[in-house]
This record gives C-alpha cells, sequence and structure tokens, in this order.
C-alpha cells in the first residue's frame, strides 16, 4: 500500500505534524527519509525492509553506503541521504564528550560505545582516545576478530595515541555473544596496554565490555 492509498490521519508527515515525532513508528520515520518507494513496494515497506535486513536502528547506524548498496530501490540520492543523516545521529551522541570530560558524562560513554559496537556481529576492539582534560579526541576501531577473540597489539595503540597527543584513553570492546562480564583474558588484556601505555604517560582510565543491551565498566567493577 502507498502513502497516498493511507488515511490522512495515518500518513507518517500528517502524523508527525498532528501529533509529534515521538508518535511514529521507526519505520515511518525512516520512510520519510526515503520519501518513495519502488514499482511494486511501498515506502513503509522498504523502510521495514531496511530494518530488518540490518537489525533495527541500532544496526543500521552502524551501516554504510556500500551495504546500502545492496538494497534494491536504493539509489545514489537515497543512499547519500540515509549515510548522512546515520552520521549526523553518530557525531550528535559524540558531542557532549567533546566538550567536557568522559568520566563527566558516563551514561554518554555508555551510549557512543553501545551504538559503535552493541550492535556487530563480529569482536571489534575499540579505543577511545582523550586529551588532558578527558575530554574525546577521537574514537577508533582498532582491531576486529572472529566471534569469540581477537588479536590487540599495545605497540598499535600507543602508536596511535602518540599521534593524536592523548593523555588518557578508554577501552572498549564487544561481546556478540550477549554477556557483558569481562574474562580473565579481557582482565589480562587491560593490565598489558595499562603498562604498554604507562611508559608513555598515557592513562587507561576504563575498559567496557559492550553488548547489544549494555556496557560494562571494568573500572566500576574495581578490574583496573
Amino acid at each position: 500500500m502507498s502513502l497516498k492509498d493511507l488515511p490522512a490521519d495515518c500518513r507518517p508527515r500528517e502524523k508527525l505534524l498532528a501529533r509529534g515525532a515521538n508518535a511514529l513508528s521507526d519505520s515511518e520515520l525512516l520512510a520519510l527519509l526515503l520519501r518513495s518507494g519502488t514499482a511494486g513496494k511501498g515506502v513503509l515497506q522498504l523502510a521495514q525492509e531496511l530494518l530488518d535486513r540490518f537489525g533495527g536502528l541500532a544496526g543500521l547506524l552502524h551501516t554504510g553506503a556500500e551495504e546500502l548498496r545492496q538494497i534494491k530501490g536504493l539509489g545514489p540520492a537515497k543512499r547519500t541521504e540515509v549515510v548522512a543523516v546515520l552520521e549526523l545521529a553518530r557525531r550528535a551522541l559524540l558531542q557532549p564528550l567533546q566538550t567536557r570530560a568522559v568520566l563527566e558524562s558516563p551514561q554518554a560513554v555508555r551510549q557512543a560505545l553501545q551504538l559503535q559496537l552493541g550492535s556487530l556481529a563480529h569482536e571489534v576492539f575499540a579505543v577511545m582516545f582523550l586529551d588532558s582534560q578527558h575530554r574525546l579526541i577521537r574514537i577508533e576501531e582498532m582491531f576486529r576478530g572472529t566471534l569469540s577473540q581477537t588479536s590487540v597489539y599495545p605497540r598499535e595503540v600507543v602508536l596511535r595515541a602518540l599521534t593524536l597527543q592523548a593523555s588518557a584513553v578508554v577501552l572498549a570492546h564487544n561481546h556478540p555473544s550477549g554477556c557483558a562480564q569481562a574474562s580473565r583474558a579481557d582482565q589480562a588484556l587491560t593490565q598489558a596496554l595499562k603498562s604498554a601505555l604507562a611508559l608513555v604517560d598515557v592513562r587507561v582510565l576504563d575498559h567496557f565490555v559492550v553488548t547489544a543491551t549494555e556496557a560494562q565498566s571494568m573500572a566500576e567493577q574495581g578490574l583496573i
């Protein structure tokens, strides 16, 4: 069914204007961005297909233009618009961490890390590089591994910290299994990185284990 076939008060645009954006479902909001569907597929159906394909909004936020190219009906213009909006959303979540110390915004740190890592099906090790006032310089995915393990090289983390002139870091990696409990291997890796980074006066403030539903702080558990 196309949007014009829906009752006026059920069309996403009219619904948003009358009741506000909160009244719209994820697929309705995405349909407003896409504006039109394809032959034989309405825009609401196309929007729901995107959400189903990439695991909802969280998964879609981690999707790039190349992956969107695989969706029939998404031409270059639509792909560009979707990627631009997703990048704006990512930057909006990171902005508070660039203006004040990350330790003052623990919930913002968790949200940013879940956005970055939570929906991934493979294990990724990321580092938040911080300045002397513990504000975010950059967050980077540095190593990727299998579903169960990843190889992390302390020397590369040290070199990147020096390049960015970081004074501290927050480490993070995801557990695609859904268990946010830090393992003994996670604790050993943290200590190895602390020792390596200490040689160049860079502090490890925390190490988060991230899943789709939570981000557990090793510092809060006394593991650092």
